[in-house]
């Protein structure tokens, strides 16, 4: 009796650790996927080798954040040109701007470029943040894991759930005022971010990034 009971026991054991160990195992083995940490690890280092990237910024219902639209091409070197809705003390301005060195040429609807010094622009908005800001914001997430593989534009991208610091996205999107729990679109091939998906009190904001190291010419306008 005391051995086969020593057997059972055993058995209950054993049987028991395969209950725990199979999920922890095979859920990974199944799903095939990359760690988030290193698909982040990655990305920081992908972006911080781009030359230059096609842009858009959408807000979607009424997060509390100045830009509502921006699109444009920015540079490494933070040259930027394109176009900005941004909020400013409550009043919705539509902006042409073309960031050349220390320069800032600005213009609305109507009327002609006028100028101000990047430090001026910096208490505003400054696009090109977008791109040198991203190597610290993914190298600095937390909490990643990767659920699944989607297509962006046709490309085939990691969707990795992660929370995202305050301090470097409300340098990228002004008026983010905490962590964001959002979800990052990575190039499966090229580790580079596709999009990402930032769900905010009141709304979201959605930046989609294309054109990678396409040439891209950016020249004060002509007066």
């Amino acid at each position: 009796m005391t051995r086969l009971l020593t057997r059972r026991l055993a058995s209950a054991v054993w049987l028991a650790l395969a209950v725990l160990l199979v999920p922890a195992c095979g859920g990974s083995a199944e799903a095939g996927l990359p760690a988030g940490p290193d698909l982040m690890k990655k990305a920081a280092t992908a972006m911080a080798a781009v030359k230059t990237v096609g842009f858009t910024i959408e807000t979607e219902g009424k997060p509390s954040v100045s830009v509502k639209h921006a699109e444009g091409s920015l540079t490494k070197e933070g040259d930027a040109k394109g176009t900005l809705q941004i909020d400013i003390m409550g009043s919705l301005q539509e902006l042409e701007f073309v960031l050349v060195g220390d320069a800032v040429h600005f213009k609305g609807p109507t009327g002609g470029f006028q100028r101000m010094t990047r430090e001026e622009l910096a208490a505003i908005y400054d696009p090109s943040a977008v791109l040198t800001g991203l190597p610290a914001l993914l190298s600095g997430a937390t909490d990643a894991r990767t659920e699944g593989v989607e297509k962006i534009a046709g490309t085939e991208a990691y969707r990795v759930p992660v929370t995202l610091s305050q301090q470097i996205l409300a340098k990228l999107i002004p008026g983010i005022a905490q962590g964001v729990n959002g979800t990052v679109w990575l190039d499966k091939a090229t580790g580079r971010l596709l999009k990402m998906d930032l769900p905010l009190t009141g709304g979201k904001v959605v930046v989609n990034l294309a054109d990678y190291d396409a040439p891209v010419t950016i020249k004060p306008p002509v007066s």
